[in-house]
Formats: structure tokens, C-alpha cells, sequence
């Protein structure tokens, strides 16, 4: 049996051999992988499959036939040589929970795991160490998880309102890849935006909340209910591990008028945190603003426009960005 690596843009011919497998083996592509890695026989008929998306490894399957001969550990293991060939030495996986051992004999840790889903990583004691590098603090402790694909007057408004509810307010910035702002231009952003907020923690979210890269459900065969099983694992691992290690007891959120997903993930945090002692504090959204309104008119060229939708420090950073972007004379 030979594996072969596979980068894209994969051809249509590829990508529906590799769909129907995962198919027929009761899996779906999520469609944003960086390689692909089959498995073939003589007839290059695939026989086994995995996936590489940024740090995350997903979509591993093998054909009857194949398992229990090493099909699925010579899978992963081209795949994490290749993640680091590309210098990526942080892996993730979001599994089956029946898939524990087989994936434990393979060098992945488990972090959290609910009855749909479990998160493992490569690193035995990866969540211990980002919770110690977030500190902990006294008095009563509030999170806002963000993404702020910029920053804009709405996030500073929900990050002021629950900084004056707290005496340490904990935001953790979403660290996947932005559709405009990358992780490091969003922290210095909301780092900025909020630095009179003094006992404000701006912090990045280090892959460890809520992230589609982090949280794939391509076991689920339902969307929706993939986005559901992706949302219990996110408020599980807040819920178990993080806020008790940091100890918060209040969650903020913006009201989403807009996206059915986020309203959607919104209402099941009211439902579960309380569960955990946790009180999840919803306030309306600021003047209707949006970050995807901000994009708009970034990509529209109209960056004057933002200018009363944002802070001036993220202000500035679009004026950059737009520079950056600017074709040369």
C-alpha cells in the first residue's frame, strides 16, 4: 500500500474519489484541508484517508479491509511528519470518544470529551500550561471570548460593560486564521483598544476555544447538528477545565441579531453554564455594529467609512492594512 501527499488545489477527479470514501465510511469533508494523504491499492482504489488543516488532523478513515493492519497510525504519522516539515509541532485532533485508545497509542493526550465528541492534542500537558500562563486572579472573574476580525466600537462597548461587572476580566482572542486580520493583528488590536481597562487580561485563546479549525465534526453527517456538537465541546472545556482553573463565574456575549449559528451557540451557553455555576450575561448589541460591516467597507476601498464603527487605534490599523494591500504605483 502506498500514501501519497496531496496539496491543493486537489482536481475535481480527486476530490470526489476522496469525498465518496470518506462517505462510505460515514464521514464528510469539511472542505478546508491544507493536505491530503490517501492510501491506495494496486487498482489505486483509496483504502485509507486523513487530513491536515492547519494544526488540526481530521478526516482519518480506513476501508474495512484495512483496519487493524496499520492503515490508520501510517496515516497520522505522514501527516504529523509533514506538519513538521511545514514546522507545526502543536497538533490537535476531535474524534469519536470510542476512538480514545487507537488515537492515546499514537501520542495524542485527551483534553475534553463529551458524549458526541473528543478533543486530544500531542502535548500531554498543553491546556495545564496555557491556564497557568493566563493567571490566576481574586475576586470575581468574568471571560469574553471574541474573535474581532477588527475590533470594532461593539467589542469595546461588551468588553467595558463586563470589565465594570468583574474584578478581573479575562478576553480570549479566537487564535485561528481571520478572513482579513490574522491572530497577531487582532490581539495588538483589542491590547490597544482596551489598555485604559485595567483589570482587563487580553489573552489569546491558544486553539483551546471556540475555533472551526479546532473543533471539526466531520463524524457528524448532519451540519446542524455538527455545529451543535462542535458548541457542547466548546462550553465543555470552558466549563470543566478553564473557568474553574481561572476562576470565572461570569460569561459575556454580545446579542446576535444576524448570524443563526453564533444566536444559536448564544442560547445553549444560557442553557449550560448555570450548570456549572456559571452566569452567562447577554447585552445588546452597540449602535448595530458588526465587524462583517467593517470588512465590507474595507474591501469596498470606502476605509473612511469605519472610522465611526471603530476605536481610532483600530483605525490605524486598517489605514496600514489598506496600505499594505494598496497596488504600487
Amino acid at each position: 500500500m502506498d500514501i501519497t501527499l496531496y496539496k491543493p488545489p486537489f482536481s475535481a477527479a480527486l476530490l470526489e474519489r476522496y469525498r465518496q470514501f470518506l462517505v462510505s465510511c460515514g464521514l464528510r469533508d469539511e472542505g478546508d484541508a491544507d493536505t491530503l494523504a490517501l492510501m491506495t491499492d494496486d487498482d489505486f482504489a483509496i483504502t485509507a484517508c486523513g487530513a491536515l488543516a492547519g494544526h488540526t488532523l481530521k478526516q482519518i478513515a480506513v476501508s474495512p479491509d484495512e483496519e487493524g493492519q496499520g492503515a490508520c497510525a501510517s496515516i497520522v504519522s505522514e501527516l504529523m511528519n509533514e506538519a513538521s516539515r511545514n514546522g507545526i509541532s502543536r497538533l490537535l485532533l476531535c474524534t469519536k470518544p470510542k476512538k480514545l485508545r487507537m488515537f492515546r497509542s499514537m501520542g495524542f493526550y485527551p483534553i475534553i470529551e463529551t458524549e458526541d465528541a473528543l478533543l486530544m492534542e500531542n502535548r500531554k500537558n498543553g491546556l495545564e500550561e496555557f491556564l497557568r500562563s493566563a493567571g490566576k486572579h481574586e475576586g470575581v472573574c468574568g471571560a469574553v471570548v471574541c474573535n474581532c476580525d477588527p475590533f470594532t466600537l461593539g467589542h469595546r462597548r461588551l468588553i467595558e460593560y463586563a470589565a465594570e461587572q468583574c474584578d478581573t476580566l479575562y478576553v480570549f482572542l479566537v487564535s485561528e486564521r481571520g478572513s482579513m486580520f490574522q491572530p497577531e493583528e487582532r490581539l495588538d488590536m483589542v491590547r490597544r483598544g482596551t489598555a485604559d481597562l485595567t483589570n482587563c487580561h487580553v489573552l489569546s485563546s491558544d486553539f483551546y476555544l471556540v475555533s472551526r479549525a479546532t473543533f471539526p465534526a466531520y463524524f457528524i453527517k448532519d451540519q446542524v447538528r455538527a455545529d451543535s456538537v462542535k458548541a457542547d465541546l466548546d462550553i465543555a472545556l470552558f466549563s470543566n477545565r478553564i473557568a474553574p482553573a481561572l476562576g470565572i463565574t461570569k460569561r459575556f456575549v454580545g446579542e446576535e441579531p444576524f448570524c443563526p449559528v453564533t444566536r444559536a451557540y448564544n442560547a445553549r451557553m444560557k442553557e449550560l453554564l448555570p450548570q456549572y455555576g456559571i452566569t452567562l450575561i447577554e447585552i445588546p448589541r452597540f449602535r448595530q455594529i458588526s465587524a462583517s460591516r467593517v470588512r465590507t467597507l474595507i474591501r469596498a476601498g470606502e476605509t473612511e467609512k469605519t472610522k465611526e464603527l471603530v476605536p481610532e487605534t483600530t483605525y490605524e490599523t486598517i489605514l496600514r492594512h489598506a496600505g499594505a494591500d494598496a497596488p504600487c504605483p
